[in-house]
């Protein structure tokens, strides 16, 4: 309600009331003028000697006096002009903020990341329905207010202000405050700043800011949904569906054997059952054992947010290892054809298997190093909570190649091996190309392979994605890296060779590793210096666009 019709309703409500009897004594007066008039015209038509001719005269003249009612009323609407409603018309509306929005209101202190050129990602590729003229972007912003009746709506005036359009709104409710968190659609020309400083005008605090993409106008329930679904179909989802249902994050499974790092907060007590939150970092039980952490630099998670991770995980937890049944007829050049399919813990036999028939060199071209304890190392491997594993069957059963899609932040890295009878025929490439279109549709944007100078198959299957390529060297190895995204080429992530091989020092069973080295250190999926399989970052990126924080 606006303060001018506030202003006027006590007025309203204190007018004295005007006594009934003159409005009853006017309406009786009109209906015996109506009476007396009505027979007035009845003895004209009646008794006079023009009466039929003044009937028709009348009814021509009302049939006129109807037609040009109508008439009129639809060439001029029956709105009031702009001037009797004080409203101004949308050509004459001043972009201007509210008072004391430029500079740094109620002395919050604005920390923001250099803004883009905004034809960058999130702006909207049109204007749809109701929305302004000119193009626009979309941010996603969070902002703590009072739990306090009025407090979000002098935000929701303050964003009008600015001609920001509020295009969803999900509450996260805290103590003694609220968490609320948009989705705006602003026009191009605003920047995540002075966004910012409005609401922090408006007495938002804690103010964190960045730019979107059409995927976050998918209203929350349906995302929630569909991610729940994808997990239910397969257990590989998990951390995909982590960093879509929370953001920009890292999702790393760590183990719970005696490197001191699962499990225990708080200065060593135990994980509780439902977990733990502490601020930018959600520990969880881990579906295949250990502890699942989630982190991110900021903005803090809610107790809604950890609600909706645990939920997710648990019904991982419930439903068990799990993949996809599906599979695939390979034909061969020479009339032979294989079955592609996902593989998982019920594979570990025939994988062993097929590492028997292997010869050493082989093996040595795949771990860089001997293989020990290879049952206990592909249990690892297959546990579609870890990655995801392609297996090539023949006619008769038997597993002649594996390929393996293994988590390493916001790059993905591939590992092949086939077996020496079945090699150069196209397995391996195949195999290369199924694992690529997986970590593409994951929102990975780099796939590498660490492998040999020596290793020219798995060169020429890296050729044979057609995709832009990189080069490196890691202490002996040739490191290919494929770029899975269309933008600008950028440098490698991790750049450090170093960082790679700390990343394969991580917390899987003793056994070669999943990157191809040190035999008997643990294997892992990531770069994490803490022992810790990492599953990736959001596909939003390492770091955000335009982003702005105000605490």
């Amino acid at each position: 309600m606006s303060r001018e019709m506030s202003d006027a309703l006590p007025a309203v409500q204190n007018r004295p009331v005007r006594p009934r009897w003159r409005r009853d004594v006017v309406e009786l007066a009109a209906l015996f003028t109506a009476v007396a008039a009505a027979d007035t015209v009845a003895h004209l038509i009646g008794h006079g000697p023009d009466g039929p001719e003044l009937l028709l005269v009348s009814a021509a003249v009302l049939l006129a006096t109807a037609g040009f009612h109508v008439w009129w009323a639809r060439r001029h609407g029956h709105a009031p002009p702009a001037a009797d409603t004080g409203a101004r018309p949308p050509a004459a509306r001043e972009r201007s903020g509210p008072a004391g929005d430029s500079g740094n209101p109620g002395g919050s202190s604005v920390r923001s990341a250099p803004t883009p050129e905004e034809s960058g990602p999130g702006s909207s590729p049109g204007n749809g329905p109701g929305t302004p003229s000119g193009a626009t972007a979309l941010w996603r912003m969070r902002a703590t207010v009072q739990d306090a009746p009025g407090s979000l709506a002098a935000l929701c005036a303050a964003l009008a202000h600015r001609e920001v359009d509020i295009l969803s709104l999900q509450t996260h409710p805290l103590t003694r405050s609220t968490v609320d968190e948009f989705l705006l659609r602003a026009p191009r020309g605003t920047t995540a700043a002075e966004v910012a400083a409005a609401v922090a005008g408006a007495g938002g605090t804690d103010i964190w800011i960045e730019r979107a993409d059409p995927h976050d106008l998918v209203d929350a329930p349906t995302r929630v949904l569909s991610l729940a679904t994808r997990t239910a179909l397969d257990a590989g989802e998990l951390p995909s569906a982590l960093r879509a249902l929370l953001g920009r994050c890292t999702v790393r499974t760590r183990s719970a054997p005696a490197d001191g790092a699962p499990g225990p907060v708080d200065g060593g007590t135990a994980l509780p059952v439902e977990g733990a939150l502490e601020g930018t970092v959600i520990r969880l039980h881990a579906p295949g054992g250990g502890t699942l952490v989630v982190e991110r630099p900021y903005p803090p998670f809610t107790p809604t947010e950890f609600a909706r991770a645990r939920a997710l995980v648990e019904l991982d937890t419930r439903l068990g290892p799990r993949v996809p049944r599906g599979q695939d007829i390979l034909p061969l050049p020479h009339g032979e054809a294989v079955t592609v399919r996902r593989a998982d813990l019920s594979d570990v036999d025939a994988a062993t298997a097929m590492h028997g028939r292997c010869s050493s060199g082989t093996l040595r071209t795949r771990y860089h190093g001997p293989v020990q304890d290879a049952d206990r190392y592909l249990r690892h491997l297959l546990n579609p909570h870890f990655g995801r594993t392609l297996v090539a069957r023949t006619a008769a059963g038997r597993t002649v190649a594996l390929g393996h899609l293994l988590w390493d932040g916001d790059e993905t890295e591939v590992a092949l091996l086939v077996e020496d009878e079945w090699q150069r025929r196209g397995i391996g490439g195949e195999l290369l190309r199924r694992l690529a279109d997986m970590a593409a549709e994951a929102g990975c944007a780099r796939l590498y392979a660490l492998t040999q100078p020596s290793n020219a198959g798995m060169i020429a299957a890296m050729r044979g994605l057609g995709l832009p390529l990189e080069h490196q060297w890691d202490e002996g190895a040739l490191v290919i890296t494929a770029r899975l995204d269309t933008g600008p080429v950028g440098p490698a992530s991790p750049a450090d060779p170093a960082s790679r091989q700390e990343s394969r020092l991580g917390t899987a069973p003793p056994g070669p590793t999943a990157h191809g080295t040190a035999p008997l250190g643990p294997a892992v999926h990531g770069t994490a210096s803490h022992g810790a399989a990492v599953h990736g970052t959001a596909s939003h990126g390492a770091a955000p666009h335009g982003a702005a924080y105000v605490s």
